[in-house]
């Protein structure tokens, strides 16, 4: 990689897909309510970032979603965020948790105690993390939700969309993406320019392999997330079970 290129890069790394969140680049509308999981994180009403409920006071999201200095409102149970559908619970959040070795796209996670708990029902249920790291093999499909851009300049979509993404061997992410992808703690996906996949808006959804969340949406080259030579890049969830399991305690 020349000098010029790596300056290049880390400039558009720090606004990538997420940079104020991703959203899904082809794909389809999600069946609705399907994904009862599936967190809108929201600003003054405006859609920033996803997330998942793990339980019923608590929502993992990507760290780099807590940009603003506005309160953040976690909407839950949505399938259309345009409308204010009566499935849908909107819930302020007590306390940010960011992972304390967070900086630019490293230890790219954070929680978020809700400050009620989450009506439990069949628009809103937690969904299961990984227990163990399991080696999920590359070129296995995984599915990726969220309410963000449905391509570079493209506006964010309303309602909730979905598409597959393949994993990727660590590999060649590191071959790609340098210094910026640490496989303890990172995995990626390789994607089809028709099928697409994750994109700003997007950033702190899931990456759901084999009905677990292995990944949260992390970044993609920002200038054009549908560009297959850069693989997208996923916060590692299982790593980071101990963490999570101790700010839960709290």
């Amino acid at each position: 990689m020349n000098h010029m290129f790596c300056i290049v890069l880390v400039l558009q790394l720090f606004t990538l897909t997420g940079a104020v969140g991703s959203g899904i680049v082809g794909g389809k509308e999600s069946k609705p309510h399907s994904r009862p999981y599936m967190a809108s994180l929201q600003f003054q009403g405006f859609h920033s970032c996803g997330g998942i409920l793990i339980r019923k006071d608590f929502v993992v999201t990507a760290a780099h979603c807590n940009q603003s200095q506005q309160e953040m409102t976690v909407v839950l149970g949505a399938h259309d965020i345009s409308k204010e559908e009566k499935s849908q619970q909107r819930i302020q959040v007590a306390r940010y948790y960011t992972h304390p070795n967070y900086k630019a796209f490293d230890y790219d996670i954070m929680l978020l105690k809700l400050k009620q708990h989450a009506k439990l029902n069949k628009y809103v249920k937690p969904i299961e993390l990984p227990k163990k790291d399991g080696k999920i093999p590359a070129n296995i499909k995984c599915t990726v939700a969220g309410w963000g851009q449905t391509g570079a300049n493209k506006p964010p979509s309303n309602v909730l969309r979905e598409t597959t993404e393949k994993l990727q061997f660590s590999m060649e992410c590191k071959n790609i993406w340098k210094q910026y992808f640490n496989s303890d703690h990172m995995i990626c996906t390789k994607f089809k320019k028709t099928t697409g996949g994750v994109c700003q808006g997007d950033s702190g959804g899931p990456l759901i392999c084999n009905t677990k969340p292995q990944g949260l949406t992390a970044y993609t080259l920002q200038k054009d997330c549908s560009n297959p030579k850069y693989p997208h890049v996923f916060t590692k969830i299982h790593f980071f079970l101990p963490w999570i399991k101790k700010i839960m305690k709290v």
